[in-house]
């Protein structure tokens, strides 16, 4: 067993976007990284870049999936470093398409690697920071875990059961005063993450702008890790939609929806894919490269005035309600 001062980071989904930004961010600030996804040859490569950053570096197969898998992960990290100083559940998939022409095998899956995932990691990591009486747990969520998604409704399923799971969790350790469960709420992010997931709308999927760099999120998780917060919100949009959804959630969505729709009808075509969620990615870069793309977009402009003309809208009525 390497014994070492450095804090110990854990990262699933460390191959690639958020997950290896943050590795690569932990790195920098000399930490010791242990990286775990399923592509073992692309997992290593995010590795070495963490080491030529300066840190130690572990890369660990590992399918979140797989209950097992996830024990031993977290079992060779505190072998090989002698224990966990922040543990990252990362890993993120979706499947595209309206919810009863998308096979419910892909639905379960989405379930089981953004939820289920989410449990085995930290069912893992809680006793090793019940004895240390020290940890920080991250759980990515995405702002999609406060506004629906319509036409991704397993991955709304999975994140507003995320967001449930980490308040439940604080709650249940607030005896651990050095033990904290954060809560991550990004807005579209310009990772491969979209390219990964399954599509099954027959349209070729890009995000709407504004989209964050993933090395922003990975700079506000390394911050976390250092001074957790029971919940975090970027980018310009979180709020806005945080705010819409919470007071009139079906209005929200229904605006969501049209904008969709529209951007669907403005796509070009594509064939349905199963992406990576039977199997491991390909392309593994921090950044998706939809940020350059000058192509026109339905963008921030659209989906802020939508949100602004609701709250606008909502704060007439209270207003003539009173």
């Amino acid at each position: 067993m390497q014994t070492t001062h450095r804090p110990t980071i854990v990262i699933t989904g460390g191959s690639s976007g958020i997950g290896y930004a943050t590795a690569l961010a932990f790195a920098r600030e000399g930490a010791n990284v242990v990286l775990a996804a399923r592509d073992a040859e692309a997992l290593e490569r995010a590795a070495q870049a963490c080491r030529q950053a300066g840190a130690a570096a572990l890369a660990v197969p590992t399918d979140v999936t797989e209950p097992d898998q996830v024990q031993a992960l977290a079992d060779r990290a505190v072998s090989e470093f002698g224990r966990i100083d922040v543990w990252m559940n990362n890993v993120g998939t979706g499947a595209v398409g309206r919810f009863d022409q998308v096979p419910v095998q892909a639905h379960r899956r989405v379930i089981e690697a953004n939820l289920l995932g989410h449990v085995y990691g930290s069912h893992a990591v809680l006793p090793y920071f019940r004895r240390q009486r020290h940890g920080v747990l991250i759980n990515m969520i995405s702002v999609g875990g406060w506004a629906a998604g319509p036409y991704a409704a397993s991955y709304a399923a999975s994140k507003f059961g995320l967001r449930g799971f980490s308040e439940s969790l604080r709650a249940e350790l607030a005896d651990l005063p050095e033990v904290a469960v954060c809560e991550v709420y990004p807005t579209f992010v310009d990772t491969p993450g979209l390219r990964h997931g399954a599509n099954y709308s027959g349209k070729r999927l890009r995000p709407p702008s504004p989209m964050l760099d993933p090395r922003e999120v990975a700079a506000a998780v390394v911050e976390l890790g250092k001074r957790p917060r029971p919940s975090l919100m970027l980018g310009s949009v979180a709020w806005p939609a945080r705010i819409a959804h919470g007071l009139a959630p079906d209005l929200s969505a229904s605006i969501t929806r049209r904008i969709m729709d529209a951007g669907f009808r403005a796509a070009e075509p594509s064939a349905d894919t199963e992406g990576n969620l039977f199997q491991p990615s390909t392309g593994h870069d921090i950044d998706g490269g939809f940020r350059h793309d000058r192509r026109p977009r339905a963008g921030a402009a659209v989906k802020v005035g939508a949100l602004a003309a609701a709250a606008l809208m909502l704060a007439r009525m209270m207003t003539r309600s009173r």
